[in-house]
């Protein structure tokens, strides 16, 4: 029963991601934000609900920090490892990163900024605390948010990119029933998502494979298919630089809901009260965000494994995170 009610859960925020997607970039769009600093800001936030819905449901309900950090962890690695998924669906002669702005490379290099500093919180012994349960660290993920949106609004102020013009005409007559589905499909993706950590608690037990691993693998996955809901419409569309921005944007958010996180885990410091195998995601993660900059610096010229070399070596580091963190918490 465990398994079908987070599978059914992970299904509901899939199509429900994928329309609150739509709608959010409707809205931008309608009261005059569809800036593309606007549309990655506010595409993040919204794909990255279910991390925030599901985060502070572990913190709060199941009191799990190994589910809530394994989940922002997984979904920064989960949602590099979409890239190479997209690339799959890409042309062949045209590789995703070589048909991308370079001005993504801003996005990639402050969220691997972000990632180390969550690393370093998980690898120190100690930290400084402001309150009982909120530290320096904690806290820095927040100034660095801000400072990374900050500059990214500079630089596409200095860069302006066109935003995305919404496929659907008639839905932008009407800003009060965009607001309306809006809000449904956000309130149906938070009570979904505040169901998914008993699921996994439950499932954890029952395999035996550790919250480490089911947050990093299970959670997080599901609390990403908004992101592969939007990524893969925006392949249809032709419209991959909103995708990989609001995936490397979606990044840089996740890592200021670890700080949301540790606000509502009263119990203690949310980095020093998970598991030390976190500390194989960081490190993955940085390899990935890092091999996305060669990537988007010097592309592949053409796929021959159905991905270019560089999302071929994002997928694989991903396969062995999740390999070396199963042997971590097993």
């Amino acid at each position: 029963m465990s398994a079908f009610g987070f599978a059914l859960c992970a299904i509901i925020i899939f199509f429900a991601g994928k329309k609150l997607s739509h709608y959010g970039d409707l809205l931008a769009e309608m009261t005059g934000l569809g800036k593309a600093w606007i549309g990655l800001i506010l595409m993040s936030a919204v794909t990255s609900l279910p991390e925030l819905m599901v985060g502070i449901s572990s913190v709060t309900i199941v009191r799990s920090a190994d589910l809530a950090v394994g989940d922002i962890l997984g979904s920064c690695a989960f949602n590099l490892g979409i890239l190479s998924i997209m690339d799959v669906f890409t042309p062949r002669k045209n590789p995703l990163l070589g048909s991308v702005s370079q001005s993504h490379i801003l996005a990639c290099a402050l969220g691997i900024m972000l990632i180390a500093v969550a690393g370093m919180g998980l690898f120190l012994d100690v930290d400084y605390l402001l309150t009982p349960s909120i530290g320096i660290t904690s806290l820095s993920f927040a100034i660095l948010y801000f400072f990374s949106v900050k500059i990214i609004y500079d630089y596409q102020q200095n860069h302006p990119v066109a935003s995305l013009e919404s496929s659907d005409p008639t839905a932008k007559k009407d800003l009060k029933k965009v607001v309306l589905n809006y809000a449904m499909f956000a309130t149906i993706i938070i009570v979904t998502a505040l169901a998914l950590p008993h699921f996994a608690e439950q499932i954890a037990e029952a395999t035996g494979l550790g919250k480490s691993f089911v947050g990093t693998l299970f959670l997080a996955i599901s609390t990403s298919l908004p992101e592969v809901a939007v990524s893969l419409a925006a392949i249809r569309l032709g419209s991959t630089d909103m995708a990989v921005g609001n995936l490397l944007g979606s990044n840089i958010f996740n890592i200021f809901i670890l700080f949301l996180d540790d606000v509502f885990y009263t119990p203690g410091h949310i980095l020093k009260d998970a598991s030390d195998a976190h500390i194989s995601s960081v490190f993955f993660v940085v390899l990935m965000s890092a091999t996305a900059i060669i990537g988007l610096i010097f592309p592949a010229k053409e796929k021959k494994w159905y991905m270019g070399l560089d999302t071929l070596t994002i997928f694989l580091f991903y396969i062995l995170n999740m390999i070396l963190l199963y042997q971590l918490s097993a």
